[in-house]
């Protein structure tokens, strides 16, 4: 091996953060998971495939919802995935709608369930187009 695993993972996660698919508060976790899995499978690779190796899942920690929305993600509370929004259609692979998402986790109502920079945007487009102001 030209590269150790932590070379590795720091590479795997780099790339991540670079697609935008990862945000680099999740950084942290992200490495160390990516590490951990990379350690499985080079113990794997040393039995020659014999003795099958679990991957060592670090326990999530309970995430305030706050910071599961931060500027470009808003992560799901339910499955630790990240999007920059959270759509009906995701909230239904988890039997939720938004209000009951928001009831389940405690979020306020009129919190948006999409990432702070998507949400700014969304208000500029308003208060240009302002459809509720009638020029006579």
């Amino acid at each position: 091996m030209s590269q150790s695993l932590l070379e590795m993972a720091k590479d795997l996660v780099l790339a991540q953060i670079e697609a935008h698919r990862l945000s680099p508060d999740e950084m942290h976790a992200a490495l160390q998971h990516t590490y951990s899995s990379l350690l499985a499978l080079q113990a794997q690779e040393e039995s020659n495939g014999i003795v099958a190796v679990a991957t060592p899942e670090t326990p999530a920690a309970p995430v305030h919802w706050r910071k599961s929305i931060t500027k470009h993600t808003v992560a799901c509370l339910a499955c630790g995935a990240s999007f920059k929004q959270l759509s009906v259609r995701h909230l239904q692979v988890h039997g939720l709608d938004g209000k009951s998402y928001r009831v389940k986790y405690g979020i306020p109502r009129a919190q948006a369930l999409s990432a702070k920079a998507t949400t700014s945007r969304r208000k500029e487009v308003v208060q240009q187009s302002r459809p509720w102001v009638v020029y006579l």
